[in-house]
């Protein structure tokens, strides 16, 4: 996991950022200028990368860069910058200035993932120290001596710090000598460079006393970091403090004691259908909301990125599924669009910009239940689906249904976000119970609403005419024996739903379950079997679907991107 700074005084910009950094695992804080990311830097140590908007009033993007560049040890922090747009000469001066990249705007997932994964190669504090196994080598010091060694010039540089900046205050040169002399020593013996460097700079009459004593107290805290990677700066603790503070903790605890004090189910099912119709489009999480208005409202130069973001999101997916088909039925042509990506090419430019505006969000705190359920956990469990369903149809050579599996994967469980935005306490509740009773989530849903999510999603599907196959998988998903229309869609969905939650491709907070069938022994296979060859290779094919689920674990979680790999990738990729 790394931990990256955003600079940038937009609120959608730093909701999608911390969409799609949470996404993959990584922490995220955001400031909104210059002042503020250098105030932030010099205290967390923990920064592994920096984004940061060019246009940074009062100043610029560039004036950050400038300002990390004249100091000693920020200077190694690598910094992407994001632009509006393209400007050669721009490009030139930024590059010029040591930045790790510029980007333009909006972002994108994969190219974010790429900048992480060329920072965490080369990790900017290894460069202030000797690497150690080597260094002991050449020393003689033992691993144990070194970090004690280390641990002491911490400490008196810490001690150091008040009269060193006293010393400075006074011009007494004779005192800054006596003082930075014997600590660059002890710098030099632990191989601390950036200890050595900061003392030479203070020595050599470079820096104010202020300056100087913000130098040092880096320099040591960059020591600390180096003794224990896993402390975390006192800022983005401080930010996982912030979301674990929670408003919904009384309705939720409220709810939560309902099976025993005889109070369930807590509402009226009939009265929660009605609010669910009644909403204008499905609810979309707010980091997911921020991402797609960048992209609608950025006037881009290719419509694709935003069929690549809708295509990966559940309620992305059916919100444009919905706004295609009232498009459709304004023109009175009764062809339905069943591709979320056709669908985004239907809508166009201006219309999509209308509908990023109008989105129902929901706060991803809403889902944010640690350790066992959160947000990134069920996005990459629906997008899993999404990715297994069509496997299964080229695979099993269903090929006419693999568009209409992979968005249908994509939506199955949307009853989940219709809940979160009309109780999320209650939402909260229901998945909360499903980990401490360890029941399925269907059970819990009864029990609390007197009904499930999935009959919730139903119920909005056929209200607002979403496209009739997605509602009948909604439908039988959970029996597909039962299906009477779209078997095979309906079974290769269900199927690919229950190897995700096999193979523990992201979460949809049901428990592990403590036996599984064999692929053979499913009701889904007795319905997909039947078009298959007598040659087909059962036992095979079960081995390389449950070691694709484990590619697919570690693509969603940044370590391997590219959408076109998802669409054209070998059925065995």
């Amino acid at each position: 996991m790394s931990h990256i700074l955003l600079v940038d005084p937009g609120m959608v910009a730093r909701k999608a950022m911390h969409g799609i950094l949470t996404r993959s695992g990584h922490a995220c804080a955001a400031v909104e200028n210059a002042d503020e990311a250098l105030s932030f830097l010099r205290r967390n140590v923990r920064v592994d990368l920096v984004f940061t908007e060019l246009a940074l009033p009062p100043t610029s993007g560039l004036a950050l860069i400038e300002s990390l560049q004249a100091d000693c040890l920020l200077r190694h922090i690598p910094v992407v910058v994001y632009a509006q747009k393209a400007d050669r000469e721009l490009v030139k001066r930024c590059l010029g200035s040591g930045v790790q990249n510029i980007l333009i705007k909006p972002y994108a997932d994969e190219a974010i993932y790429a900048e992480i994964a060329k920072a965490e190669a080369d990790p900017w504090r290894a460069r202030l120290f000797e690497e150690e196994k080597s260094f002991c080598r050449l020393t003689g010091m033992s691993s144990a001596e070194l970090h004690r060694s280390l641990e002491a010039l911490q400490q008196t540089a810490q001690l150091a710090g008040e009269p060193l900046a006293a010393a400075l205050r006074a011009r007494d040169s004779t005192a800054v000598n006596a003082l930075t002399r014997p600590l660059h020593e002890q710098a030099e013996v632990a191989g601390a460079w950036g200890m050595v460097e900061t003392l030479e700079r203070i020595a050599a009459g470079n820096m104010e006393a202020d300056t100087a004593l913000a130098a040092l107290r880096f320099a040591a805290d960059l020591i600390g970091f180096w003794l224990d990677p896993q402390r975390i700066g006192p800022d983005f603790l401080g930010a996982d403090a912030a979301r674990i503070a929670d408003p919904l903790e009384l309705a939720r605890a409220q709810w939560l004691a309902a099976p025993a004090e005889g109070r369930c189910p807590m509402l009226d099912w009939s009265q929660l259908l009605r609010r669910a119709e009644a909403l204008p489009g499905c609810p979309v999480i707010d980091s997911v909301a921020a991402g797609f208005q960048m992209l609608a409202n950025g006037k881009p130069s290719s419509i694709h990125p935003l069929m690549d973001q809708v295509a990966r999101d559940p309620g992305l997916t059916v919100q444009v599924l919905l706004a295609a088909h009232r498009l459709r039925t304004e023109d009175d042509d009764l062809t339905c669009i069943e591709d979320a990506r056709l669908a985004v090419g239907q809508l166009g430019e201006t219309r999509l910009e209308q509908l990023a505006r109008n989105l129902v969000c929901t706060p991803e705190a809403t889902l944010a239940l640690p350790p066992a359920f959160d947000w990134p956990g069920f996005w990459t469990y629906q997008r899993g689906v999404a990715r297994i369903a069509q496997l299964l149809c080229r695979d099993l050579e269903f090929n006419s249904l693999e568009a209409a599996a992979r968005t249908a994967g994509q939506l199955h469980d949307f009853g989940l976000l219709l809940l979160a935005h009309l109780e999320p306490a209650g939402c909260q509740a229901i998945l909360e119970h499903t980990r401490l009773h360890r029941v399925r989530r269907s059970e819990a849903e009864r029990l609390f609403l007197g009904g499930t999510t999935t009959q919730l999603a139903l119920h909005f599907a056929e209200k607002c005419s979403l496209p009739r196959r997605y509602a009948n998988v909604l439908r039988w998903i959970d029996d597909p024996a039962s299906a009477t229309e779209d078997a095979p869609l309906v079974a290769i969905v269900s199927l690919a739903r229950d190897l995700c939650r096999q193979n523990q491709v992201g979460t949809c907070g049901d428990p592990l379950a403590d036996q599984t069938l064999a692929l053979e022994q499913t009701p889904e296979w007795a319905i997909l079997r039947e078009g298959l060859y007598p040659s087909f290779n059962l036992r095979q094919f079960e081995q390389q679907v449950h070691a694709y689920c484990g590619r697919l674990r570690t693509e969603f979680s940044g370590h391997q991107t590219g959408f076109v790999s998802e669409l054209v990738g070998q059925s065995g990729a």
